[in-house]
């Protein structure tokens, strides 16, 4: 008997299942913190979580992971150069680094528009080639005509011998910049992405695992090993695109609505007859627009580890994420007796920072470009946690300062979260307990309210946040503040839905049945909802999108039909001999990508839509011709 791995390394916990490959049941299954910066350390404990027997008959490995995310949100990519070829419209508040623009380009036909400038593209090599990692390229109109992309490529290849990345060769939507945006991003995730693989293919190989090893896409697809390098950009996402994938085959629906709890956010996002339901722009991320085919997503900062926090006896969850208090009474026993003795700020005093049960602790990062009154604060922190009125005790609380710290990563906060609520509720005791109770109760004096009661309250303000943000994504034009009044409000009526919802995450049985007062709806909470992400990096199908494009080009002695595909472009002076190559090469595009990616093996099936434009009022030949071929295979896990 053989069975398959799936690997999930998220931002809180990373999870291992192991799926038995004849019925796709989950056959054993764990979950571990998340390492940073060493993420082999979380994927070693949760794999020597599960059941070591089935290890052996592993052959097929899949996985996902927030690093591509988090390393653009960090702003700790490598190093890139980015060649700009064309008249571009750069925005001001751009903050791409080392980057140029030189003469050349193409127009909409594919035609070019200005000669190719190689010697400024050799000029720019030289001066960077000992200051970057890998170069970019983006080419105005290059998905009509990549000619001087690849030039251009060539070039800086030859001169510096380091990785190049194309614009058109991550995307085929218009939108110049966009697609300079996607290179760029790619190619300072390309060294980060390569040793995330590396380490798993060592750690499978220390195991004896002989395995064939995937990568999921933000789209909800996989791919092979080699083309995961080489397109990291793709896994940005890919968390969430999991958790999707792996609901919809956990609870058996082919069209479902999920929502998934974290530890860092909540996300929602819908798969409909099978396929994701993509976003029509492209994937954002930390400010950065790109032309990456990612699920559509809703995302709030809403998770198990958000802090709890009050202010004008109102409760608050989020945004920000702490260590919950239970967990971190694990590693500081001496958290115990400062929550016994906490001080409560003034009412004035008190903001998202400045809690009672808010502690701070050193991370151990070594501390760079550093103000006089960074360092000073950060000299009164150290390896056992603080709380703020132990810091500032001559002087006001300066939580701006508390924030640069946290974003430099120099210091960590702990204090209260829907995870120490569920400890108090009973519903959860992974980890100390009485920290937990204690952080209630001193929360709670400040509600008015018994620390059950402030817990409670803490779980239904959760639930109702759930299913706000779910209502949100299903009625994206409709005000959020409307939306919460019918949530919040006692009226006669509820929303209905048509679709079901999934729930996925460790703690989501605690809001299921509060989720169900709210929504007329078919909740679905399957058996293995804690670990659905790495579940969904297992059993995501392979699906590739071609799109092709014929346009009628009608300039005196260039007048023909114009066959636009990935990589190429054709004439023809015939439409029909036009439809019947594309349609040809789109199939076998398709076919060679699954080829290419190791999925030839399963049952694959491709669909072809087609989209015609005419002049208003004329039939005949059209305009333009848009063909999507999209193909669908399973991963052959025999």
């Amino acid at each position: 008997m053989q069975f398959s791995m799936g690997i999930d390394a998220g931002g809180t916990y990373t999870d291992a299942v192991i799926v038995r490959d004849s019925d796709g049941v989950v056959v054993a299954s764990n979950k571990a913190r998340t390492t940073y910066p060493d993420l082999l350390i979380g994927i070693k404990n949760a794999i020597d979580g599960l059941d070591g027997k089935y290890l052996k008959d592993i052959k097929l490995v899949s996985a996902s992971t927030t690093l591509s995310t988090n390393t653009i949100l960090e702003d700790t990519g490598y190093p890139v150069g980015l060649v700009m070829v064309g008249e571009y419209a750069i925005p001001e508040s751009h903050s791409i680094k080392n980057f140029t623009t030189i003469t050349g380009g193409h127009g909409p036909n594919g035609e070019e528009t200005n000669p190719l400038d190689l010697e400024a593209v050799e000029e720019f090599a030289l001066k960077m080639k000992d200051s970057v990692s890998a170069f970019a390229i983006s080419s105005y109109f290059s998905v009509r005509n990549s000619d001087h992309e690849l030039r251009v490529k060539e070039t800086l290849q030859k001169l510096t011998g380091l990785p190049v990345v194309c614009g058109h060769e991550l995307s085929q939507d218009l939108g110049a910049y966009e697609r300079g945006i996607t290179a760029y991003l790619n190619a300072q995730l390309i060294p980060i992405t390569d040793h995330f693989i590396d380490t798993i293919i060592t750690e499978m190989q220390r195991r004896n695992i002989n395995a064939r090893l995937l990568m999921l896409k933000c789209d909800g697809s996989v791919v092979g090993i080699d083309e995961a390098k080489e397109k990291p950009i793709e896994s940005i996402f890919s968390g969430p695109a999991a958790s999707l994938v792996g609901a919809s085959h956990l609870a058996d629906r082919d069209t479902c609505v999920t929502i998934d709890v974290g530890g860092t956010s909540t996300d929602v996002s819908m798969m409909h007859n099978g396929l994701p339901e993509l976003s029509d722009y492209g994937a954002t991320v930390g400010g950065w627009q790109t032309k990456v085919k990612a699920i559509r997503m809703e995302t709030s900062a809403m998770g198990g580890d958000s802090q709890i926090w009050i202010r004008n006896q109102d409760i608050n969850i989020g945004p920000r994420r702490v260590i919950p208090l239970c967990v971190a009474a694990e590693k500081y026993p001496s958290l115990i007796d400062k929550l016994k003795t906490a001080r409560t700020p003034s009412k004035m005093q008190m903001s998202e920072s400045i809690q009672p049960t808010k502690f701070f602790v050193r991370t151990g990062n070594k501390p760079i470009e550093l103000g006089t009154y960074e360092q000073e604060i950060l000299d009164r922190i150290g390896d056992d946690p603080v709380s703020i009125t132990e810091i500032f005790t001559d002087r006001l609380p300066s939580a701006v300062f508390m924030d640069l710290l946290i974003q430099k990563r120099l210091i960590q906060a702990i204090g209260f979260t829907p995870t120490d609520a569920l400890h108090v509720l009973g519903i959860y005791n992974e980890w100390n307990t009485e920290a937990s109770n204690l952080g209630a109760t001193v929360l709670g004096r400040l509600t008015i309210k018994e620390k059950s009661k402030f817990c409670e309250y803490v779980n239904d303000m959760f639930a109702s946040n759930m299913v706000l943000y779910l209502m949100s994504y299903l009625l994206r034009d409709v005000d959020q503040t409307e939306i919460k009044k019918v949530i919040d409000g006692d009226f006669f009526t509820k929303f209905k839905l048509s679709t079901p919802v999934v729930l996925l995450g460790g703690p989501v049985r605690a809001y299921a049945d509060k989720v169900r007062e709210l929504l007329d709806a078919d909740i679905i909470v399957p058996e293995h909802a804690e670990v659905g992400n790495a579940v969904g990096a297992l059993v995501g199908k392979g699906i590739k999108r071609i799109e092709i494009l014929i346009k009628t080009v009608s300039k005196g002695t260039k007048s023909g039909i114009m066959v636009f595909s990935p990589g190429k472009r054709e004439k023809f002076f015939s439409y029909p001999d036009a439809v019947e190559y594309a349609t040809e090469i789109g199939n076998k595009m398709v076919l060679e990508y699954m080829r290419e990616a190791g999925l030839d093996k399963g049952d694959v099936k491709v669909e072809m839509n087609r989209a015609d434009i005419f002049l208003q009022g004329t039939s005949g030949t059209p305009l333009e011709t848009k063909f999507t071929f999209v193909g669908i295979g399973m991963p052959n896990m025999n």
